[in-house]
This record gives C-alpha cells, sequence and structure tokens, in this order.
C-alpha cells in the first residue's frame, strides 16, 4: 500500500465532516482556513524537509508517489491538510458552545427551548443541570 493511498480514507473522511459541519452550522468560514492552509503547509514544508535530510524520518521510494517538494514527499502533506480540515469542521459540531449561542438568541426572542433557560425560583436559577460557562455556574451557585 502506497503512502497517498493510506491517505485518501482519511483525506476523504475529513471532506465529509467538513461539508457536515458547513452544513449544519455554517462554520468554520472558507477564508480562515484557506489562511490556516497556507501557513501550515509552508510551515511543514520547511520542518519536513529538515527532518527529512537529518536522517529522522526516511521514507520507503516504493510506496511514494514521486512528487516532493525539496526531498519531502508530497504524500506527507496529507497530514497538514487533513488538521486543516478535520479539526475546525469537529470543534464546531460538537463544541459546547456551538448550539447554546442559537439558544440564548431564540430565549431572548421568546422561542426557547427550555434547556438550560432560567426558571421561576427566586435568582433565576437555570432548569439546567449541567452545562453554562463558568461564569454562568459562578453566578447561579452565588444566587443560591
Amino acid at each position: 500500500m502506497t503512502y497517498a493511498l493510506l491517505n485518501v480514507p482519511f483525506l476523504l473522511l475529513a471532506v465529509a465532516v467538513l461539508v457536515v459541519a458547513r452544513v449544519r452550522t455554517g462554520r468554520p468560514a472558507w477564508k480562515p482556513l484557506a489562511g490556516t492552509m497556507a501557513v501550515l503547509l509552508v510551515l511543514t514544508a520547511v520542518f519536513d524537509n529538515f527532518m527529512i535530510m537529518a536522517g529522522l524520518v526516511a521514507y520507503d521510494d516504493a510506496q511514494r508517489i514521486g512528487l516532493q517538494i525539496g526531498v519531502a514527499p508530497i504524500e506527507d502533506f496529507a497530514y497538514a491538510v487533513l488538521a486543516v480540515i478535520l479539526l475546525p469542521a469537529l470543534w464546531h459540531l460538537v463544541a459546547p458552545w456551538g448550539g447554546r449561542r442559537e439558544r440564548t438568541a431564540a430565549a431572548s426572542d421568546g422561542a426557547g427551548t427550555g434547556v438550560g433557560e432560567p426558571d421561576a425560583r427566586p435568582g433565576g436559577a437555570s432548569s439546567s443541570a449541567a452545562g453554562g460557562t463558568i461564569g454562568e455556574t459562578a453566578r447561579r451557585t452565588e444566587t443560591t
């Protein structure tokens, strides 16, 4: 199995997660991804070349497709691409604050979900046992 073939399923998974994140949240935005990708690819080119020239890393020529930047095989850049695509997409899909901002906006419009909203108890304690920022948790603790 070549290094490029090994990268394909992981890159396809990352692209699929990115598409899901864009459909569900509208994020991550394209410009920050492109900027991050450019910076990370340049850094990868520089440091991969140094590591390969120093003998820290070696690649089997039979497993490479032959394209390279300096002495770094092109396949090695897939890891940087994977990180730039997958990490922000996962962040926007699973970050605990991701949906909370929408619920807060909906609650201010009077169309709240009932989760994490203040109830009728004195001090406006939350009806949700979990969640909230540190500041919100501290305020709830102070008022009870």
